[in-house]
């Protein structure tokens, strides 16, 4: 078997691609309640002020503030009170001099009040009047006209990922649809004589597929369209004619083994016949994962990964979602996925030049959160199931110490 040339680190081989791609996000009009975990393709300005009106954050008594000032309850305020604020409905009454009005929360502040006494700090005086008895300062208890949001800020950047609170956020304001970035196509191909659906039952050498679905699931992670092309029998022909019908119908393809240096390896010939600039990488300095091929051609990214459950899974986080990314517009190197420190239960061992991506599992001991590495071979998924998170060697690095800090990226 050739040996695997020009291998680049992942960082290298991740410039390449991006030098070559540089997708533009197709917008969409969605509502916004249904736009959760959509990104945006373009900035949303704020039409009007939010609040519009000053609101009572407390139950109590809507007041002019100097009115309250030096009040305790051995030397009370006595205020006449003169309406009531109705919930969902414009104050009616002025507050003047000597006076005050029942407000609730959320209500609005009447014209001449400028703060709220909590109600549990009055008392009835009688039928129309009442004791104050702690003052309160001007603003008090008061959520002041545009104090949230004012007119003309920007709310939200292009780019940015729609959280359950941007869209509570955005429909506060009446923004009742959105424009965001349409999802990617992702054409997913598994490739193998030995590969069947996971509905049929394997025969002696066969295995059932799994790439296809759990690449599919990341894709969707990622906010791209998954697009299954089923599984490709080892021959030139079913090869080429499936990756270009791929390629044509979709915006990102992968490709799911057959990307390692052999004479069976045809991946390569088929990525390099789809268009220029062509194979950009074949083989990362990465365990697991190192045959892998990544490449544009016509400004389309084409991976090729490995057959291993373990390795395609690695890799598809580190190229294809970045990819899915860009194509949304969003930063593809933002942290998307939830991250824990822990230290780790045992050592690890690597080698200098190469990252090494480790699964563990999180546990509690005495009050700390460790991470404890499980260790498999990279054609096991159970590797994964069993793992909460990855752990990632660096380059420079000879591996990691027990007891060491380190950073879980987490699957969840």
């Amino acid at each position: 078997m050739p040996e695997f040339f020009h291998v680049l680190t992942p960082s290298d081989a991740w410039q390449r691609l991006r030098s070559h791609y540089r997708p533009l996000p197709r917008p969409e009009t969605v509502p916004t309640a249904a736009a959760l975990d959509r990104v945006l393709a373009a900035d949303l300005i704020a039409p009007h002020d939010l609040p519009q009106f000053p609101r009572s954050t407390v139950d109590g008594y809507a007041v002019r503030a100097r009115d309250t000032f030096g009040a305790s309850p051995g030397l009370p305020a006595f205020l006449d009170v003169v309406g009531e604020v109705p919930m969902g409905a414009a104050a009616t009454v002025t507050i003047r001099t000597g006076q005050a009005a029942i407000v609730h929360t959320g209500g609005m502040l009447p014209e001449g009040a400028d703060a709220v006494v909590m109600v549990e700090h009055t008392q009835k005086a009688d039928e129309g009047s009442i004791e104050v008895l702690a003052p309160v300062a001007v603003g008090e208890n008061v959520i002041q006209v545009g104090e949230d949001v004012r007119q003309g800020d920007r709310l939200l950047a292009a780019g940015h990922h729609l959280r359950p609170q941007d869209i509570g956020g955005l429909l506060a304001l009446g923004i009742t649809t959105v424009a965001v970035a349409q999802p990617p196509r992702v054409g997913i191909l598994s490739t193998g004589d030995e590969v069947i659906p996971p509905d049929q039952t394997p025969g002696p050498g066969q295995v059932r597929d799994i790439n296809s679905y759990t690449l599919a699931a990341l894709t969707r992670r990622a906010g791209g369209e998954p697009v299954l092309f089923g599984i490709l029998p080892d021959r030139r022909d079913a090869l080429e004619a499936g990756v270009r019908r791929a390629f044509a119908e979709c915006d990102i393809v992968v490709l799911s083994a057959g990307s390692s240096v052999s004479y069976r390896d045809m991946s390569v010939e088929v990525i390099a016949g789809l268009g220029q600039p062509g194979i950009l990488a074949h083989g990362i300095s990465i365990r697991p994962g190192k045959p892998t091929i990544v490449a544009v051609a016509g400004g389309k990214p084409v991976f090729g990964l490995p057959g291993n459950p373990v390795s395609a899974m690695v890799l598809f986080e580190l190229f294809v979602t970045p990819a899915i990314r860009l194509a949304l517009g969003a930063d593809p190197q933002a942290t998307v996925r939830p991250q824990v420190q822990a230290r780790l239960a045992r050592q690890v061992n690597s080698a200098a030049g190469r990252e090494d991506y480790i699964p563990v599992r999180l546990e509690e001991r005495n009050g700390e959160l460790w991470a404890v590495p499980v260790f498999g071979k990279s054609n096991l998924i159970y590797t994964l199931v069993r793992a909460e998170g990855v752990v990632r060697i660096p380059l420079d690095s000879l591996g990691l110490e027990q007891g060491a800090t380190v950073t879980v990226t987490l699957y969840e």
